[in-house]
């Protein structure tokens, strides 16, 4: 290997790197141990695992040739070795790489694994689309690596990145206990409702600036990579599979939420319980959907899910041929409150939260009626810019990162 033959990937790590900007980084960013032998950024489709990457040089490298970033999907490694290129780049002083779209490369982790052995001082930050591929290479990485997923950005981010309001993040406890006040902050320097209302149907991916009208094509876009593309790379299935996750999409996108019985749905698409249970954990690990358990939700031990959604409104805007406003509603406070903590179906009420919170998700009119005398009990209500008590304004429960 010869440094002109590395010229199409260099090109293209300059270019990108020029595009990025650091005025506005995603709520992970100040997370990560940016120090870390192996960093694993896991995360959907869209939500700025590259723009981190590109930040995290150009804030480091004053010159970034001091580094390397690397695309696993570039077309340059049809002909070449991920291997051979760290090795060549390694002795010429190159210790740090930044490596994109991992799950694109047979055999990833491996090839990782065995270049951290072998070169000591070698530090790599990877990202992937996929987190299914990601959580099965811990078998190799799980003692070298800090591994970390990037949801889709919070209304809170949203309203940063869009130049309305910049704010830190709150805890669930101290919304429960001091929303009203952090509203009536927000609201005196803010139509937050207006924002509120642009964020369900655009808000989640920051793509949508450069998308403009094209957005909701292109995240339906997004949703069939991750289905055609995405899925076959770290899953050995079938086409014939594939066809069916998507029938499958199209049905719950239709009937959100979903109350499934699983064995009806099973036999609607011509697979097997077990098969279809993959599929929809499949999806829901891939942020396409979020599944609704009674049980705390576990990858290992597959249960039946009470309820299905998509994974969040904007996802509800591109697939579902109508909206209904409460599933809307439903949909953001779990999407919201999952990417924080835990939420399960409980006897009464919608969503318990942490295995402590229960609430109920309505419009103005909604009462404590079903869950009156229930303790640590809460309205989380839409249409309203401050609450009291125990009910409280739904839009802010995207605060809480």
């Amino acid at each position: 290997m010869e440094l002109a033959d590395i010229r199409p990937i260099v090109e293209f790590y300059h270019s990108k790197l020029s595009q990025v900007a650091l005025d506005f980084k995603r709520y992970l960013y100040p997370q990560i141990n940016w120090d870390s032998s192996v960093v694993g950024i896991m995360g959907e489709r869209g939500v700025g695992k590259t723009t981190m990457l590109l930040q995290r040089i150009k804030e480091k490298y004053a010159n970034p040739d001091d580094t390397f970033y690397i695309s696993l999907d570039h077309y340059w490694f049809g002909t070449h070795e991920l291997q051979d290129l760290i090795k060549f780049m390694y002795k010429r002083g190159i210790t740090e790489f930044y490596i994109d779209e991992v799950h694109k490369y047979k055999g990833w982790s491996g090839i990782l694994k065995t270049l951290v052995d072998e070169l000591h001082d070698l530090r790599i930050v990877y990202t992937g689309s996929s987190l299914l591929e990601i959580d099965n290479a811990k078998v190799d990485m799980s003692r070298r690596q800090t591994p970390y997923t990037l949801k889709g950005m919070s209304f809170r981010e949203y309203l940063e990145y869009d130049g309305i309001l910049k704010m830190n993040a709150v805890t669930p406890e101290e919304l429960l206990a001091n929303h009203v006040p952090i509203a009536m902050d927000i609201v005196s320097k803010t139509k937050v409702l207006v924002a509120f209302d642009t964020y369900l149907h655009t808000g989640v991916y920051p793509f949508y600036r450069d998308a403009g009208k094209d957005f909701l094509v292109r995240l339906k876009e997004v949703v069939d990579t991750v289905i055609e593309s995405d899925l076959p790379a770290v899953e050995k299935i079938t086409y014939d599979t594939v066809d069916k996750c998507k029938k499958l999409l199209m049905i719950i996108a239709e009937n959100v939420p979903l109350q499934p019985n699983v064995n009806k749905l099973a036999t609607s698409l011509g697979t097997t319980r077990d098969t279809l249970l993959k599929l929809l954990y499949k999806l829901d690990k891939a942020e396409i959907l979020e599944l609704l358990t009674v049980k705390l939700k576990s990858y290992k031990k597959l249960v039946n899910p009470e309820k299905i959604y998509l994974g969040n409104t904007n996802l509800m805007y591109a697939l579902s041929p109508k909206i209904e406003i409460g599933t809307l509603r439903e949909t953001f406070f779990i999407d919201q409150c999952a990417s924080v903590g835990t939420v399960q179906m409980p006897p009464k009420g919608d969503f318990l939260v942490n295995g402590k919170y229960l609430f109920e998700v309505g419009g103005e009119g909604k009462t404590f009626d079903q869950i009156a005398d229930i303790p640590n009990s809460y309205l989380a209500v839409d249409g309203i810019e401050t609450g009291y008590g125990a009910r409280i304004p739904l839009w802010m429960f995207g605060l809480l990162y």
